[in-house]
C-alpha cells in the first residue's frame, strides 16, 4: 500500500518510452495525478479517445430469447435495421483552455476551431473520427509552454446520434512524455447525457496535475463553461460534410 502511496506523490521510478507498457487508471479513489513530479512536464502529452457502438446488447438479447425457445436455433432470422439495439454516436474530443494572459477558447471540431500546437492555445486537434475507428481522435498539448497554460479541461460531447454514453465503450488516454499512460473510462449510466468532462490539467504554484473529473451533463459546451465558470459566448455550430 504504501507503494501506491508514493506513487501518486511522484515517488515511483521513472519509465521510459511515456509508460507504454503501464498503464493506471484514475478513479474517484485516485483521481488526480502531477505530470511534474513524474517528469512529464515537457514535451507533447497525446490524449486520445477510443470508442465503438456497442454491439454487445444485440448479441446478449439474440442468445436469451435462444435459451427461452430453443426452436429459434433452427429458424431463419429476421433482421430489424431499425432496432433498438442498433445505436448510432458520434462522439468528439475538445478542449476550453484558459491562459496564464487571460485568453480563453475553446479547441473543437465544430466550427474548425482545430487549435495550433507551436503558439497559443498550444493545444492541437488531430482528426475527427466519426465512426469509431481504432485510431480514434487525438488532442496534442504542447508541455514545453506549460508557464503559459493555466487550466484546460477536456470533454468530450455527443454530436450526432442517441445520448447513450454507457454504451460506446468510450475510453479517453494520456500518453505523457514520461511515466505511465493513464486511462479514464466513460462506462457510467448517464442516461439523456449529452457532454462529460473527463479532466482538468491546471497550472498551480509551478505544478501540473491532472485531475479526473467525469462529470455528465445534459447540455453542451455552454453547461460545462456555467459548470466550470469559463465565462465564453457560445453559438449553435456545425461541422462539415465528410
Amino acid at each position: 500500500m504504501s507503494f501506491l502511496g508514493n506513487w501518486w506523490r511522484g515517488g515511483a521510478p521513472k519509465y521510459d518510452n511515456g509508460g507504454a507498457s503501464y498503464v493506471v487508471e484514475l478513479t474517484k479513489r485516485n483521481p488526480v495525478v502531477s505530470l511534474t513530479k513524474q517528469g512529464a512536464a515537457t514535451g507533447h502529452l497525446r490524449v486520445n479517445l477510443h470508442w465503438q457502438m456497442r454491439t454487445s446488447d444485440l448479441g446478449e438479447q439474440r442468445r436469451g430469447s435462444l435459451l427461452r425457445h430453443p426452436g429459434k436455433l433452427f429458424k431463419p432470422e429476421v433482421v430489424q435495421a431499425q432496432g433498438p439495439a442498433v445505436v448510432k454516436i458520434d462522439l468528439d474530443l475538445a478542449c476550453m483552455y484558459e491562459l496564464k494572459d487571460g485568453t480563453k477558447g475553446v479547441v473543437q471540431p465544430l466550427g474548425n476551431f482545430l487549435g495550433d500546437l507551436n503558439s497559443p492555445p498550444f493545444v492541437k486537434l488531430s482528426g475527427d473520427d466519426r465512426f469509431g475507428s481504432p485510431s480514434g481522435e487525438t488532442l496534442y498539448i504542447n508541455m514545453d509552454h506549460r508557464d503559459e497554460i493555466k487550466r484546460l479541461l477536456i470533454f468530450v460531447y455527443i454530436y450526432d446520434g442517441t445520448p447513450a454514453f454507457d454504451r460506446t465503450h468510450a475510453v479517453v488516454t494520456l500518453y505523457p512524455s514520461n511515466g505511465p499512460r493513464m486511462e479514464i473510462k466513460l462506462d457510467e449510466r448517464a442516461p439523456q447525457a449529452r457532454s462529460c468532462a473527463i479532466f482538468m490539467l491546471e497550472n498551480t504554484k509551478d505544478e501540473l496535475t491532472v485531475r479526473r473529473e467525469v462529470k455528465y451533463v445534459y447540455g453542451f459546451q455552454a453547461e460545462l463553461d456555467r459548470l466550470y465558470g469559463w465565462g465564453l459566448q457560445w453559438g449553435r455550430g456545425y461541422k462539415s460534410k465528410v
